[in-house]
């Protein structure tokens, strides 16, 4: 069977979800064989194997993390040359996608970026992506070269399954572009104790219904009694209630979680852009001719500030 490259998104070697949904995707196609660059990369090898990698390529070297991009694409370069792979999957992060699209560049293949499934098929890889804000399902493939695709988080299933997980090290030799974009300072960044936005099963968002910054606190109870992220409509951002990087929609961030609860949001077409996908939907609005409700799995007419509170507590309740 054909192998495939999964890229290893991972924090000093603890693996994030993206990358063992992947795995997943991954095994439908080929044999995933798992690239982990960077600090700790060798101490993702168990975990890896856990969900089905068979081999797990390893690299780290300084320029990984001195370095914007670069370096990694290189190495990436270096394991599709050893491994000459059916593909080359990446999680849909922001540097993923560059990372893709400067190695399909370079192996002169073609890319898909943001598919929600991948499978076999009878031409080769086919590619699922919901396009248009989600008003159109396509299928695609990759006709000149090996595919590279880029997938939504939230897209498969984990689904653990032994593998050999053999580890191996990577060789890589970083061009001369590796060393041109330095990086000359980090800020960590101030932890919520909430899930990342985009790698979410549960995604609580407050709109301009909320009506204010201080409010936002009903927003924030009810997604830590679901242990959930909190995301904010463009028109919340716009007013300074709630930071941008929480921003979901078009010019915020794409979200495919199994729940999403929209709390005072119209629905307006650039909010749906990015949270069309979700697998169920919810939202809570004052006014029954809210675009949201056409989009809504289930849906409730009335104040939020009535409504949220009261769910908050009784989640809460059946949870204690």
């Amino acid at each position: 069977m054909a192998e495939v490259l999964v890229y290893v998104d991972h924090l000093d070697g603890a693996v994030r979800k993206p990358t063992l949904e992947l795995l997943t995707l991954a095994r439908r196609i080929g044999e995933p064989v798992a690239v982990a660059l960077g600090n700790g990369a060798a101490d993702t090898a168990d975990v890896l194997a856990e969900h089905g990698a068979v081999k797990v390529l390893t690299a780290d070297a300084p320029e990984f993390a001195d370095y914007l991009v670069v370096p990694k694409v290189d190495a990436l370069q270096a394991a599709f040359d050893a491994v000459s792979p059916a593909a080359v999957l990446l999680s849909s992060s922001a540097e993923a996608k560059e990372i893709a699209a400067r190695l399909a560049v370079r192996i002169g293949s073609g890319i898909i970026t943001d598919a929600v499934d991948v499978e076999a098929g009878a031409e080769g890889v086919v590619a699922t992506q919901s396009v248009f804000a989600a008003s159109f399902t396509t299928k695609s493939r990759i006709t000149h070269g090996t595919p590279v695709i880029t997938v939504k988080p939230n897209s498969a299933p984990v689904e653990p399954v032994a593998g050999a997980g053999a580890v191996e090290e990577l060789a890589v030799t970083f061009s001369a572009q590796a060393t041109g974009t330095k990086v000359l300072s980090r800020t960590p960044r101030e932890s919520t104790g909430r899930p990342e936005l985009t790698e979410a099963a549960i995604v609580v968002s407050g709109g301009r219904g909320v009506n204010g910054a201080e409010n936002f606190a009903v927003i924030e109870a009810l997604a830590d009694s679901l242990g959930a992220a909190v995301g904010a409509s463009r028109a919340a951002v716009d007013a300074g209630w709630y930071p941008h990087t929480n921003q979901v929609g078009q010019t915020g961030k794409s979200v495919s979680p199994q729940l999403y609860i929209a709390n005072g949001i119209s629905g307006a077409i650039q909010h749906r852009a990015g949270m069309q996908t979700s697998k169920t939907i919810v939202a809570v609005n004052k006014d029954a001719e809210a675009p949201i409700f056409d989009l809504v799995d289930y849906g409730v007419v009335g104040d939020l500030f009535a409504v949220v509170p009261q769910l908050t507590e009784e989640i809460n309740t059946r949870r204690g």
